[in-house]
């Protein structure tokens, strides 16, 4: 029998959400999330970008009820995490990029089938979904293959389509297409959209490192840092937010042994992007604001002693609205002191 309040209720909703650890016995206690408000709607396919160790990962884990919360509550699908966890596990998957889970001894098909038996799918049709992931993953050659001997792509691949067996209301992918290749990643994300536009009320709360990830499938994206959520919107209206001035890349010549620290650039937040393979330099990242001129930005690159050997401007990225919020680049450490 259906629950009224799951098919009524936000797909999830936390109020106040807040998780402390203590690092060890006697140890100092760290903040992983600092009040969390967060509702996301059935049919939302809702993205969570922020550092490694934002708290992105702690706020699946406590609504898959992994972890319980400090202070606050949270609710998946009208159902409690805490007070009504079974009804919340019935109802939820957990896909973690890099994660290997599955029994070595097994087949491809035999450990979907089996994880769509502890969600109690018939088997009438738990086979035919379990032969139609297996061609969505590209692993058909590798079906009667025993997990022990897949590839890590290929286990990532097939971790992928364990999560989706159960056919779940609500969806957790933390990270789901870290280090998988350029291919096997573009499949997974249409099949991402594909899922859940074709049954209205499926949902997705994604935590990714990849910005266009973010851009290709989110409905909104809230942008968490120190485990509070900064901002909230779609991608576009985030882009709206910081689109005044001149959006900046400089490719930059660096002395040997420079490039790890961001030159000064005042009170300009700027980033850095990958070192150029071929060219030995490194693009500079920053919003110019619009009662600034570039000229003594250059000047004072070149007292740091760095050579811009190129200009260009672009139009406003995911990744600048995330530099402008949180004030440095999505893959930077935190400045100490």
């Amino acid at each position: 029998m259906s629950d009224p309040r799951s098919a009524l209720a936000p797909a999830v909703e936390t109020r106040g959400l807040r998780r402390t650890f203590r690092a060890s016995r006697g140890g100092a206690e760290v903040l992983a999330l600092d009040g969390v408000d967060v509702r996301i709607e059935r049919g939302e396919i809702f993205g969570l970008l922020g550092p490694n160790g934002a708290g992105k990962t702690t706020l699946i884990k406590i609504l898959s009820t992994l972890l319980y919360p400090t202070v606050g509550s949270a609710r998946v699908a009208g159902h409690d995490v805490v007070l009504e966890a079974v009804e919340v596990r019935r109802r939820i998957a957990l896909v973690s990029g890099g994660e290997t889970s599955g029994y070595g001894i097994l087949t491809v098909r035999e450990c979907l089938w089996m994880f769509s038996q502890f969600y109690g799918v018939p088997s009438q049709i738990a086979w035919p979904r379990v032969d139609e992931l297996i061609r969505i993953v590209d692993l058909e050659e590798q079906a009667h293959t025993r997990i022990n001997r897949l590839s890590t792509g290929q286990r990532q691949r097939m971790n992928f389509a364990r999560g989706f067996v159960s056919d779940p209301e609500v969806m957790f992918l933390d990270e789901p297409t870290l280090g998988m290749d350029v291919n096997a990643a573009r499949s997974l994300r249409a099949y991402v959209l594909h899922w859940v536009r074709e049954k209205p009320g499926r949902t997705v709360l994604l935590t990714t490192h990849y910005m266009a990830e973010a851009e290709e499938l989110c409905d909104r994206v809230a942008i968490i840092d120190r485990g509070r959520v900064l901002a909230c919107d779609s991608a576009p209206a985030l882009r709206r937010q910081v689109q005044g001035g001149q959006h900046v890349e400089l490719e930059i010549r660096t002395p040997d042994g420079a490039g790890a620290v961001l030159p000064g650039l005042g009170d300009i937040p700027a980033a850095w992007g990958a070192p150029h393979p071929e060219r030995g330099t490194r693009t500079l990242k920053f919003r110019l604001p619009p009662d600034r001129v570039l000229l003594p930005v250059l000047r004072r690159l070149e007292e740091q002693g760095l050579l811009v050997e190129g200009v260009s401007t672009r139009e406003t990225t995911l990744e600048d609205v995330f530099i402008a919020v949180v004030g440095r680049g999505l893959d930077e450490p935190e400045a100490s002191g």
